[in-house]
C-alpha cells in the first residue's frame, strides 16, 4: 500500500513512502534545479568536435564548485565522476574519459548539483557539428515525448499516465522507449520513491499528490528496446548498437499541474534543430 508522509519531517531514507514537500522544500528544489539548467546551457557552446569528454566533466565539476554546488555524482555509489556523458549508442550512465567527440556524435550530459541539500537533476541531447536527420529526429522525439509525460502530471493523475504519454507517443514515432531505467524521486535524497516508468497504463501506478518531486527522464532508442550493461558495472548500451537519447527535468507536482525545475534560462533545452 502507497503512504505519503509529509517531506519536512520523514526520515532521511529511503523507506518506501512517498514524501510531499511544502513550498520552502520547492525554494530549494528551484535554486538547485536553476545552477544544474544554467550549467547545461553552458555547455551549449561547448560542446564541439574535439572536445573529450573528460573536458566536459571538468567544466561541470568547475562549474559547480564556483557556485557553491557539490555534483551529486562524484563518488555516489563507487562513481567517480562529476557528469554521465552518454554518446551515440550509450543509453545512460556513460562515463567520460579521454577519447574526443566526433562531428556527427550525439551526446546526452546528465548533471545533478547539489544545492542547500537540494538535489536539481537534468540531462540534454547535444548533436556535434552537423548530425544527420535521424539522430536529429531521434532528439526531437525524445524531447517531445518528455514534455508530453510531464504535460500528464497533475493532482489525480497517476504515474502509468506519464508512462503511457510517453510510450504511445515514443512507439508512433517508430522508436522504442528504454524499459530497463526510470525516473525517480528525489529532493533532499538523491533517488527516491516513487519510479517513474517511461511506459504504462492510464490510471494504473501510484496516484499524484501536491507536493510530490520527481524526475522524468525517458529513454528512446531508433532500434529495439534492449539494453546491456558493460562490465565497468556503469554503461548501458542498445544491444542492436542503435542510436539512444534522452532528456530529463526535475519537476514538483503543485495544485493546478506541475512546476519544472530544470528549466532551461535561455531556452536552450529545446532541441537546436527546433530552435527559431
Amino acid at each position: 500500500m502507497v503512504t505519503y508522509v509529509d517531506g519536512a519531517t520523514a526520515p532521511l531514507k529511503n523507506n518506501g513512502q512517498i514524501r510531499l514537500y511544502d513550498a520552502t522544500a520547492f525554494d530549494g528544489m528551484r535554486k538547485a534545479g536553476q545552477l544544474t539548467a544554467r550549467c547545461l546551457d553552458a555547455l551549449d557552446d561547448f560542446v564541439k568536435p574535439g572536445v573529450t569528454t573528460d573536458a566536459i566533466d571538468a567544466f561541470v565539476y568547475d562549474f559547480g564548485i564556483a557556485n557553491d554546488a557539490i555534483p551529486a555524482t562524484l563518488f555516489y555509489k563507487g562513481y567517480r565522476r562529476s557528469t554521465c556523458t552518454s554518446i551515440n549508442h550509450v543509453v545512460c550512465h556513460g562515463i567520460p574519459n579521454e577519447k574526443p567527440l566526433r562531428e556527427g556524435d550525439i551526446v546526452n550530459i546528465d548533471v545533478t548539483y547539489i544545492v542547500d541539500g537540494w538535489h536539481g537533476d537534468s540531462s540534454r541531447m547535444y548533436p556535434v557539428g552537423d548530425v544527420r536527420r535521424a539522430a536529429e529526429r531521434l532528439i526531437e522525439v525524445t524531447h517531445e515525448s518528455l514534455m508530453r509525460g510531464i504535460a500528464a502530471v497533475k493532482p489525480g493523475a497517476t504515474t502509468g499516465d506519464i508512462g503511457h504519454a510517453i510510450q504511445t507517443y515514443v512507439e508512433a514515432e517508430r522508436c522504442s522507449v528504454v524499459q530497463d531505467f526510470c525516473g525517480h524521486g528525489l529532493g533532499r535524497l538523491f533517488h527516491d520513491v516513487p519510479n517513474i516508468l517511461h511506459y504504462g497504463r492510464p490510471g494504473e501506478g501510484v496516484e499524484l499528490k501536491p507536493g510530490m518531486l520527481f524526475t522524468i527522464e525517458p529513454m528512446v532508442n531508433l532500434g529495439r528496446p534492449h539494453v546491456k550493461v558493460l562490465s565497468d558495472g556503469w554503461t548501458a548500451v542498445t544491444r542492436d548498437r542503435s542510436l539512444s537519447a534522452q532528456c530529463e527535468h526535475s519537476i514538483g507536482v503543485t495544485e493546478t499541474g506541475c512546476e519544472i525545475f530544470t528549466a532551461s534560462p535561455g531556452g536552450l533545452f529545446t532541441p537546436r534543430s527546433l530552435r527559431g
